[in-house]
């Protein structure tokens, strides 16, 4: 039999992205349990937070401040109005059976967040919304050979979740967007965003359907992906298992699925439930939220300068290139270490190279975070300072004096280097001897020089520094050098 080709471009999917961001805060969203990740299972838990007859829940102003921040970080609109959702499910690690959420009165709607592909456009994906809510506790599968167990240290912990429209085109652009979702967080220091800690989790709705047509087709969401390769991989295989169920004539069930990251394939759950096996209703226990312009100011005001703006910045103010300013805004951190540098130092682009190559390739060598870097900014200022007056050259800024600033702290990089004995030499009578020497070293590469073959000046260049151990000025010998063999060669 002759096997069927399936043409998939004649489709387009369709997909949105839920995102659950747990907050970094002291206590739990709705009592004043803490929670650690990593604590022996059981142990951050109360009355409140396991549900127990007769306990009352509280808010959490800083989750509040939280979920404000992302709104206003994605333009969403603010909600002065606000009450708290039940939504009801059994799940055995869900201890009170129900979760405290919001419904029908998220505190943020609309906004986007942009994201931009190699060689593409930006692209506005679209928010739905973004509400707060309590995360259930911790079902473990794995731990004991007959039962599952429950760990409910987690029941409680504060989320917001990012709800995007059905605007999402593949996985490489699920990919961007996570990325987007995840630096923001940071940036915010709302969330540290560990996707393999399950601090930010994703879930997909996926759907297919002809080009051209306005009918959505069945979705299906895809949960347990612990990393935004994962969600990637497990969009791209949905994709086709769906196209391939519709084009073999089988249907296509609106279901839960897991990702199997070994296998790279996505399994049935359960059916997916529907908005009215929740049973929604309003909190009883928690009064309405009312939130002022004036709150939302405040919070406003507490932002740190995010991503986006830093990237203008970078390349409008700046006129970096577009991937050193992807680079220098990756990391909070990393962007604000840059900033401190050029508070000392007006070299912009040899700050954003400093940063990207010898301070980004030690910190990965040595598999610690910028924060724990030991090297002030201001010391790095100065050694790009040094290089710019022409004290040293950037090879032995980079081979000899920077590893020393590393062990050295209480040197500064001038008393490194004359320490090292490797300041530029700039005297013109021993460069002058050393030009003469290596001219006379190479009589017949001088003829070439007279017979037009100027690349030989890098030869002549590359003795002299040797001569003197690296320690000459090589824009001073440069011009030296050359004037020396234009006069050999006017002989």
């Amino acid at each position: 039999m002759t096997e069927t080709v399936i043409d998939f471009d004649k489709y387009e999917p369709v997909i949105g992205l839920e995102v659950h961001a747990q907050m970094l805060t002291k206590s739990k969203a709705y009592c004043a349990d803490p929670y650690d990740y990593g604590a022996e299972p059981n142990t951050q838990v109360s009355p409140i937070s396991l549900g127990h007859p007769g306990t009352l829940p509280m808010h959490n102003k800083q989750v509040v401040n939280n979920a404000i921040k992302m709104g206003l970080a994605c333009n969403c609109n603010i909600a002065s109005y606000q009450y708290y959702a039940r939504k009801n499910y059994f799940y055995a690690d869900l201890p009170k059976g129900y979760q405290i959420t919001q419904d029908k009165t998220p505190i943020c709607t609309g906004g986007h967040i942009t994201i931009k592909l190699k060689d593409q456009a930006p692209k506005n994906i679209t928010l739905t919304r973004i509400h707060m809510e309590e995360d259930a506790g911790k079902s473990m599968h794995d731990q004991d050979v007959y039962d599952s167990l429950i760990d409910l240290n987690r029941a409680g912990v504060p989320l917001i979740e990012i709800v995007t429209e059905p605007e999402i085109a593949n996985g490489e652009e699920a990919y961007a967007y996570l990325s987007e979702v995840r630096k923001l967080v940071r940036y915010l220091e709302i969330c540290d965003g560990n996707m393999e800690e399950g601090s930010l989790r994703c879930d997909a709705n996926i759907s297919v359907r002809l080009k051209g047509s306005k009918v959505f087709g069945t979705k299906v969401e895809v949960k347990n992906m612990n990393s935004m390769r994962n969600v990637q991989k497990a969009i791209d295989f949905e994709i086709k298992r769906q196209i391939t169920c519709i084009e073999n004539g089988d249907r296509i069930a609106q279901e839960t699925r897991s990702f199997d990251a070994l296998k790279g394939i996505t399994i049935s759950m359960r059916s997916k439930e529907g908005a009215s096996d929740y049973r929604y209703f309003p909190e009883p226990d928690l009064p309405p939220l009312f939130i002022g312009q004036d709150f939302i100011d405040s919070v406003k005001s507490l932002m740190p300068e995010l991503p986006k703006a830093l990237f203008e910045k970078y390349t409008q103010q700046f006129g970096l290139n577009e991937y050193d300013a992807n680079v220098l805004t990756e990391n909070k951190d990393i962007a604000a270490y840059f900033e401190a540098i050029l508070k000392h130092t007006n070299n912009i682009k040899a700050a954003a190279n400093w940063v990207m190559v010898g301070i980004k390739g030690y910190l990965n060598e040595q598999a610690i975070d910028i924060k724990d870097f030991s090297v002030q900014a201001a010391r790095i200022a100065d050694l790009i300072n040094l290089i710019d007056e022409g004290k040293i050259s950037h090879s032995i800024a980079s081979q000899k004096v920077f590893p020393a600033m590393l062990e050295e702290h209480h040197l500064s990089p001038l008393q490194i280097a004359e320490k090292l004995n490797v300041l530029q030499e700039s005297n013109s009578d021993e460069l002058q001897t050393w030009i003469n020497q290596a001219i006379e070293k190479f009589p017949a590469k001088v003829a070439e020089y007279k017979a037009g073959k100027e690349s030989l000046l890098g030869l002549f260049m590359g003795e002299v520094m040797k001569m003197s151990k690296g320690k000459a000025d090589p824009k001073f010998t440069s011009q030296l050098l050359k004037e020396s063999l234009d006069k050999h060669a006017s002989y």
